[in-house]
């Protein structure tokens, strides 16, 4: 039986790729260097298929030219805001992603981030590898409680979900703004909140967990920021460009947010260098599904797809 042949736009974690040499006639990419459209487009030449991953240029301009060989698109990632659906759709190209697998993942580093951030995880490990401890004292790098404290959740999907099913037992109670709101299965003890200014008001900590959209992007501006209360520490683990840099920046700066803790940047792998020059951050470089499991189960995913599809089945995943 002749193997589907589809190119893999970067390098997989080595059970995926693994499974790849097995099931696929493949182009890979074992250098891992970042395509560019045209790149894409060229070595898509006589494909099935491409399994691309985030950040790659898969627009509208991409969808449009690429060969018409290529009849499914399967990213390697839950957003798939650099998949222009519409467009390929218009080509009768099927898109897939990957839910659900990374949620757990996730949820972890949101926590990682709130909790680093407000108890001042990256200041104290740069404090004693620098030398500076030399005696302990009461007021050392004093952070902020969870317990007790109110936990906005903006975006209370899958992940959102799992980020209070972990600040319950921390002792946070859950507040959250959803585009509808939850069933009570699902809400469980969470206080709903109609807008996202009801829900700023109440976060002493805020967790954001929504996708990338027209309607999110730099959702957290000044003005909102204005909402939430004095020292409200923050985590973004969903998109960069729910951010407004200028509003967090300047609010890390004036005490008006205490701390944040963000995985995910505007433009990056990129930041702005302003981030790094404040000691009330705790930054990490995109690494909220970067556990060996989730990784590969996020290959597998891509993969179950367009075994599904080449096998003429629905595919479980479809955009």
């Amino acid at each position: 039986m002749t193997k589907p042949k589809i190119l893999v736009t970067r390098l997989m974690p080595p059970n995926v790729e693994k499974r790849i040499a097995r099931d696929y006639d493949a182009i890979t990419n074992p250098g891992d260097d970042k395509m560019t459209a045209e790149q894409i487009i060229e070595a898509s030449d006589g494909k099935d298929g491409v399994l691309c991953c985030g950040g790659d240029p898969m627009n509208a301009d991409t969808m449009s030219r690429l060969p018409d060989s290529v009849k499914i698109v399967s990213t390697y990632s839950v957003g798939f805001e650099h998949v222009d659906v519409e467009a390929a759709r218009s080509r009768g190209i099927v898109c897939t992603n990957t839910p659900d697998v990374l949620n757990d993942a996730t949820a972890d580093v949101a926590m990682l981030c709130l909790l680093g951030a407000a108890r001042r995880a990256s200041e104290a490990d740069r404090f004693l590898r620098s030398g500076q401890w030399k005696v302990w004292h009461s007021t050392l790098l004093l952070g902020v409680h969870l317990g007790g404290k109110r936990l906005g959740i903006y975006g209370m999907g899958r992940i959102g979900r799992c980020v209070a099913q972990r600040a319950r037992a921390f002792g946070m109670s859950i507040h959250y703004h959803n585009r509808s709101r939850l069933s009570p299965d699902l809400e469980l003890d969470a206080t709903y909140h109609e807008t996202p200014e009801s829900l700023l008001g109440v976060s002493d900590f805020l967790s954001i967990n929504a996708p990338s959209s027209s309607s999110t992007v730099k959702f957290l501006n000044a003005e909102r920021i204005a909402l939430m209360p004095d020292g409200a520490v923050v985590a973004n683990t969903a998109r960069g460009e729910l951010v407004d840099d200028d509003a967090l920046i300047a609010a890390l700066k004036s005490g008006k947010v205490s701390f944040a803790g963000l995985d995910v940047f505007a433009g990056e792998p990129k930041l702005d260098p302003r981030y790094c020059e404040l000691e009330n951050t705790l930054l990490l470089p995109h690494i909220g599904s970067a556990s060996d499991s989730t990784r590969d189960d996020m290959g597998f995913c891509c993969l179950n797809n367009m075994d599904a599809f080449f096998a003429g089945k629905p595919t479980l995943n479809p955009l």
